[in-house]
Parts: C-alpha cells; structure tokens; sequence
C-alpha cells in the first residue's frame, strides 16, 4: 500500500491557540489637554495684541501666533 505525503510541513510556523491581544492605548496625561488649549489661547492673544497695536503691526508676530495655535492643533491631535 502507498503511503500518502501528508501536508508539507512549514518551518518556524506554530499553530495559534488565541488571538493576539490588542494592545491598550495609554491614556494621555491630565495637564496634556489644558496645556495644548493654554498654547492655542496665547497665540490668538498674540495674534490680537498684534493688530491692536495700530501701526507698529508686524508680520513676525502675526507668524509666531499662527505658529503657537497650529502647535496646539498639532498636539491635539494626538491627545487620548
């Protein structure tokens, strides 16, 4: 009588029992929220302080503000 092959055995290859587990995703700390919003707040009142300044306006104020707020938003972002 013939004998069969059977399966071809792959190597490094075990059978699995359970599903891997997910990974929890860890929290953000508490003083994160608070500090992305402090950081959004100062630039719109950069933003605001440099208009009301009538004509000593500069553009270089008006870009760090912009630049704190898209910080904030940037961070926000990965706020959990």
């Amino acid at each position: 009588m013939a004998k069969s092959k059977g399966r071809p055995k792959q190597r490094g290859s075990r059978y699995q029992l359970e599903p891997q587990r997910k990974k929890k995703v860890k929290a953000s700390p508490r003083w994160y929220g608070p500090l992305m919003l402090v950081l959004m707040g100062i630039g719109v009142v950069a933003i605001v302080w440099n208009y009301t300044r009538g004509d000593q306006a500069s553009n270089t104020v008006l870009m760090g503000g912009l630049g704190v707020i898209a910080i904030g938003f940037f961070g926000v972002t990965f706020w959990k």
